[in-house]
């Protein structure tokens, strides 16, 4: 990771991670992050949001901080992964902002393929698995099916013409983020704190309102790897992200994405 910039010019991307419990492979996540970005000609930063974790994943955080001084931890209340990763988001300070998931589900080195989208004038990249070049691999099936019904629900009634939405590896540049976030009605400012994990459909809402907004976006086909150990609860979390969209699609009809207050 680059760190010879000035300390108030702003690195070239931001990489945010939002962690929940994570402590398990967290540090692993970091080394390997870290080394990706050392290893990049561009300046960069790493910003790691924890969402109130009980474990050991914020003191994790902090010990690495002490050696890379270009990776920043966060400590949130424990308001769910939509909020994490609205806070880090804001907080990039990187042309390009990118979030993705602790696991490393996405492999990092994906970036690398993700990043000359943006010289195309693309204003937002998103990882996708349903697209032809990508790999979801050893992802279980009932998985599988529960992601097609979901996306094709969530293109009937929100973001059109994207086969998945929830892939967790998405970049956009920084000037579009405030605009979105300014707009989202779903896990803002005022999300309450929560008990558990929680899988929420805040990216339907953030994809919707970039395309409302006539931002230009771009599904790039990714490699994906089930990681075994998972917080998604089988039918509650599904049901939960449903709902989202369903709320995205009724404040739009009533015209609360109209108004940037």
């Amino acid at each position: 990771m680059d760190t010879s910039h000035a300390a108030d010019a702003p690195p070239f991307l931001s990489v945010v991670i939002p962690v929940y419990n994570e402590a398990r492979r967290l540090a692993q996540t970091l080394q390997t992050v870290a080394a990706y970005l050392a290893r990049q000609s561009y300046t960069s930063e790493l910003i790691v949001v924890d969402d109130g974790s009980t474990d050991r994943s914020a003191e994790i955080v902090e010990s690495f901080c002490a050696t890379h001084p270009c990776v920043k931890l966060i400590r949130n209340d424990h308001r769910g992964k939509g909020f994490a990763v609205r806070t880090g988001m804001l907080a990039g300070r990187g042309r390009i902002v990118l979030f993705m998931d602790a696991d490393l589900a996405t492999p990092v080195e994906e970036t690398g393929r993700l990043l000359p989208w943006f010289e195309q004038g693309y204003d937002i990249v998103i990882g996708s698995r349903a697209l032809a070049g990508g790999r979801d691999v050893t992802r279980r099936f009932h998985r599988r099916v529960m992601g097609v019904v979901y996306n094709w629900l969530v293109r009937l009634l929100t973001v059109h013409g994207i086969r998945d939405t929830q892939c967790g590896f998405k970049a956009f540049r920084r000037e579009v983020i405030r605009e979105l976030f300014a707009r989202s009605r779903l896990y803002g400012p005022d999300a309450p704190t929560i008990k558990g994990a929680m899988v929420t459909g805040f990216d339907v809402e953030l994809l919707f309102l970039a395309q409302k907004a006539g931002y230009r976006i771009k599904e790039m086909p990714v490699d994906w790897h089930h990681r075994g150990e998972t917080s998604v609860h089988p039918l509650r979390d599904p049901w939960r992200c449903f709902c989202d969209a369903v709320r995205v699609w009724w404040n739009n009809l009533r015209g609360r994405y109209d108004s940037r207050t």
